[in-house]
């Protein structure tokens, strides 16, 4: 059961792929085409960056979700835009998930697990990434620094030249639920994870009633199609819902799995301000 807790409330890109990358029968198709490693000394510098309209989130929204594995309640996660910082002479979002297993299961499987993303208020782009695993025995951290004038991510002591907006694997989820989504679309999503970048298209599937701990609502269902097998099938199995509303919040992610079915659903919500200019 190692990461999947985080895997589903990072739901647009699950936190295992940083596993499965290391897998060598991926194929290379797979990665976005300007992924490669330069001395960062040789890129240009281009600070005309785009603007994405925001009515979506703001400072103070606190989603909590209870996560379940088949019938069995076996977790809780947070997800908070707390704050605003200033990075670059920009303002950006500082947002966070806190996914952790209840006092039962640490006798058996503890978990406590973070994502922290600096994310662009008037871009919706990254500009840092940080995740710590701690799962069991299980330890993992990874740093990601993005130089969006530059397209390039710095992870690992190496430099990759990404594609322009690149997003971490927490931020695709935010950078969707500002977008306009109608039924039958496909959108494609440039993500960046451990080493290299991958191509994540979401399918924009169908409007649903949702009833939830949290209330019943009106949602639009979409599907990320994962790139390789893991926990996950290949096929895609992972579903979100987000209410059908200008907030797009996400109030269920349900997936079966090798395991069985996982799911979160939201439990308690905070709405934030949005963003003055």
């Amino acid at each position: 059961m190692k990461k999947i807790f985080l895997t589903i409330i990072l739901a647009l890109l699950p936190a295992f792929l940083s596993a499965q990358y290391d897998d060598p029968e991926i194929e290379d198709t797979l990665l976005c085409s300007d992924t490669l490693r330069v001395p960062a000394d040789e890129l240009e510098t281009d600070n005309d960056f785009r603007f994405v309209r925001n009515d979506a989130f703001g400072v103070g929204e606190k989603l909590t979700f209870t996560i379940g594995w088949k019938m069995i309640k076996a977790g809780e996660a947070t997800m908070e835009v707390s704050e605003v910082l200033d990075h670059e002479d920009r303002p950006v979002y500082r947002i966070r998930t806190i996914a952790k297993s209840f006092p039962f299961f640490d006798n058996f499987f503890k978990v406590r697990d973070t994502a922290e993303t600096w994310v662009d208020v008037e871009g919706l782009f990254t500009w840092f990434f940080r995740k710590k695993l701690n799962e069991g025995n299980y330890e993992n951290e990874q740093v990601q620094l993005y130089d969006q004038s530059r397209n390039i991510v710095r992870a690992q002591d190496t430099a990759f030249v990404v594609p322009e907006y690149v997003q971490d694997v927490l931020s695709s989820l935010y950078y969707v639920r500002t977008l306009d989504l109608e039924v039958g679309d496909t959108i494609t999503i440039s993500n960046f994870e451990k080493d290299k970048c991958y191509p994540l298209p979401v399918i924009v599937h169908r409007r649903e009633i949702i009833e939830v701990p949290a209330g019943k609502f009106k949602c639009i269902k979409v599907e990320p199609l994962l790139q390789s097998a893991g926990i996950f099938k290949h096929e895609g199995t992972l579903s979100v819902w987000l209410t059908d509303d200008r907030l797009k919040m996400p109030v269920l992610m349900k997936s079966k799995v090798v395991v069985g079915s996982i799911y979160a659903e939201l439990t308690d919500y905070r709405i934030g301000e949005l963003y003055e200019w």
